[in-house]
């Protein structure tokens, strides 16, 4: 599969929450595409984070992946978390994975980032040795913790 890996625009808003519409049902979340749109775009418009596509020779969006600037208090340095990362089930096992990856990684080295961040699914086993192989370690030090409000 022929695929490019470049930065999404404000002309991908579309596009893009259709994957990401996916990519809530995926973590058992109500399909919602207005709701997935209005997030992608305020998200774009706004310049909360870095949304990065897969894009076929044919200009159709396989995949993407979400990075949010932040900060790692403890290093004192500004890192990514890659909070979301969704290859369409048509594109999956051809490398789209993989190369998105790879892109975050680039992008955090340009923009100064000296760590990348993400979570999965304890059941996302498809994912997590995805990730094991490109270099990435669960940790094994700290819990996650969340409140709902």
């Amino acid at each position: 599969m022929d695929i490019t890996i470049r930065t999404a625009t404000v002309d991908d808003i579309a596009a893009v929450a259709v994957l990401f519409d996916h990519y809530r049902q995926f973590y058992q979340q109500a399909a919602n595409l207005s709701l997935a749109h209005r997030f992608i775009q305020d998200r774009l418009q706004q310049q909360q984070s870095v949304i990065l596509v897969a894009e076929t020779s044919a200009k159709t969006l396989v995949g993407f992946c979400q990075l949010y600037p932040t900060f790692c208090s403890v290093a004192a340095q500004p890192i990514y978390v890659l909070y979301d990362l969704f290859v369409s089930v048509a594109a999956r096992r051809s490398g789209v994975g993989q190369r998105l990856l790879q892109a975050a990684e680039a992008q955090a080295k340009q923009d100064g980032k000296v760590r990348l961040d993400l979570s999965t699914a304890k059941d996302n086993h498809t994912a997590q040795r995805l990730y094991e192989r490109y270099g990435w370690q669960c940790d094994e030090i700290f819990l996650t913790y969340s409140r709902h409000i």
